[in-house]
């Protein structure tokens, strides 16, 4: 039997029966305009070889709508009286792994438990051993054709470690259409010198396509929100990514770079890079760059943050390889 629209008055009354009540402290806000769960759907562009990961499992209503279409979904819900809920919903869904867990481990890893889910639909269709995640890996067999999106409405308050740390694996997933919090979705496709442009920016635009498809009023989700909604999606760019080069050490440059907004250029590198590199390495690096030192990290587009980071890194590795080089007493060969 297909599963019930999850129409307000549905939601209200499963609630009530369950004797429970929407947690704003989950972000449980759900969306009751059913034609717009639709659009979400439709900008995932679902098929019969994707594997989805959903955050906030809430009800299960946008997971019912997502099965049939797809290879396989793993949901997560942190809140146990939802899961319950849901998993009577979601019963006889085979294609469904449910995970009653937080999908964070902390505000900057993911939960390992939950990538394994994913991985061992993605490959062999067993988890690794020990709940290792594959992901982890930058090699992996994968089942043909399996591709790993995210198609979530994401609790507002992980929706920004839930995209900054997918993004930060060595196998992202190829989409991700979600709704999130406006005000993060204007930093999502901020430009430079703009108020919303910043590290969640860079870290965005270095490595997808951003596009907000949709805003949303408080009145299309139970309870309402107190701000508005966006429907955004991500595409991955290889391309990009390769650009990118170490991603692990580009991701803390520029959240470094972006921790006071306000300094001038020069004395955020080199409290960036304090560890490595002294006045004269950063004068030095920002005249080859041709970088005024009194510009703002705010004022820099991707393509010469990219450039800036590269350099940065090139600079810190040969010194800190020089240093670690013994001294040669006078007369000596090298060894």
């Amino acid at each position: 039997m297909p599963a019930p629209k999850q129409t307000l008055s549905f939601l209200k009354r499963r609630f009530a029966e369950s004797g429970i009540r929407p947690r704003t402290g989950y972000g449980q806000n759900f969306l009751i305009d059913l034609n717009l769960l639709d659009v979400l759907v439709e900008a995932a562009e679902l098929s019969p070889g994707d594997v989805v990961l959903e955050v906030g499992t809430g009800t299960g209503g946008l997971t019912a709508l997502m099965a049939p279409h797809v290879a396989a979904v793993v949901t997560v819900e942190i809140d146990r009286r939802l899961f319950q809920l849901a998993d009577e919903e979601l019963h006889g869904l085979t294609n469904v792994t449910r995970l009653c867990t937080d999908a964070l481990r902390t505000k900057n890893c993911l939960n390992s438990e939950v990538l394994a889910a994913v991985d061992a639909q993605l490959s062999s269709g067993e988890i690794p051993k020990g709940g290792q995640s594959h992901f982890l890996c930058e090699k992996i067999g994968t089942v043909p054709n399996r591709c790993f999106k995210l198609v979530a409405n994401l609790p507002y308050q992980v929706a920004t470690p839930i995209l900054t740390n997918l993004l930060a694996l060595p196998r992202p997933p190829r989409r991700m259409a979600v709704t999130i919090q406006k005000e993060v979705a204007d930093r999502l496709v901020a430009r430079p010198g703009s108020k919303d442009y910043g590290a969640l920016s860079v870290w965005v635009q270095c490595q997808c396509r951003a596009e907000v498809l949709r805003i949303l009023p408080p009145s299309v989700f139970w309870p309402r929100p107190k701000v508005f909604s966006a429907f955004v999606r991500l595409d991955f760019d290889d391309r990009r990514r390769a650009e990118v080069g170490d991603y692990v050490f580009f991701h803390d440059f520029v959240r470094r770079l972006f921790l006071h907004r306000r300094k001038y250029l020069r004395a955020q590198l080199l409290s960036a890079a304090r560890e490595h590199l002294d006045k004269s390495d950063v004068d030095g690096l920002l005249a080859r760059l041709g970088l005024d030192p009194a510009l703002r990290a705010e004022q820099l587009d991707v393509e010469t943050l990219l450039r800036l980071g590269k350099e940065l890194q090139i600079l810190s590795k040969g010194l800190s390889e020089s240093k670690d080089q013994p001294e040669q007493s006078e007369g000596s060969a090298p060894q």
